[in-house]
């Protein structure tokens, strides 16, 4: 019996479990800090520790890293890839063009010039993930 065919299940079970379950289902949930966490993500990867308990806590810890475990904050949440475009060189948040993107993204017209409209500043997290320096 030639031990080629199981090398290759395993190894093709190896490379599934080394790329963890949220980023790979639900890549435009990476860029979050923090929320609920998705039990059909956790059970999955907890699946990954039973069988092969390396690759089950990097797809774990890849997982919490890129913020994919976590269960979206509602229906109105975009891949911070998809929000770059919005994001100046001085690290200013250009209105209209985030505007235009929410509105292609998410069907959503927001008046982002509002005068009652509260601006926060970013946490270290989000602005690193966006390459930023804090102002100040």
């Amino acid at each position: 019996m030639s031990l080629r065919p199981l090398a290759a299940l395993l190894i093709i079970t190896l490379s599934a479990q080394l790329s963890a379950c949220g980023t790979l289902f639900y890549p435009e949930r990476r860029g979050q800090i923090s929320g609920q966490i998705d039990p059909a993500i956790a059970a999955m990867n907890a699946i990954g520790v039973l069988f092969f308990v390396i690759p089950g806590l990097i797809a774990f810890a890849v997982d919490f890293s890129t913020g994919a475990i976590y269960m979206p904050g509602s229906r109105y949440s975009l891949a911070p890839e998809r929000l770059q475009p919005a994001l100046q060189a001085d690290g200013q948040v250009d209105l209209a063009r985030l505007q235009a993107i929410l509105a292609e993204e998410l069907q959503l017209s927001l008046a982002l010039d509002h005068p009652a409209l509260q601006v926060h500043q970013g946490e270290l997290p989000q602005l690193a993930r966006f390459g930023l320096a804090p102002r100040g």
